[in-house]
């Protein structure tokens, strides 16, 4: 099943709202965004240069991919959450961002 980004950002506002994650402070849920990008850095080191601590257990690189995806939506997940507290849809954050970079560089080529 195919969605587009309107679709997802509607999808998790609903789910988040009927576990209750969506009435955390935002303080909080900062707290859980920076945590779940721990755990990107964390994925991404496992991919890249593997991971040797006894206590874990070595991944397949296909594992180790799924990981990161998983991962990857848990902070797309808060973001979404923190976009949707002060109403905010996603398609504008990506224009925005596209503006930005584009005016930003625009003489460099």
């Amino acid at each position: 099943m195919e969605m587009d980004v309107t679709e997802f950002q509607r999808w998790v506002k609903d789910y988040y709202e009927s576990r209750g994650w969506s009435e955390l402070d935002i303080f909080i849920r900062i707290g859980f965004l920076a945590e779940e990008t721990g755990e990107v850095a964390r994925a991404i080191r496992a991919l890249e240069i593997g991971r040797d601590r006894p206590d874990e257990v070595k991944g397949s690189y296909e594992e180790n991919k799924q990981e990161l995806t998983e991962e990857l939506g848990d902070v797309l997940g808060n973001l979404i959450v923190i976009a949707n507290k002060y109403n905010i849809p996603l398609e504008e954050v990506f224009q925005s961002h596209k503006k930005k970079l584009s005016e930003r560089y625009s003489d460099r080529g």
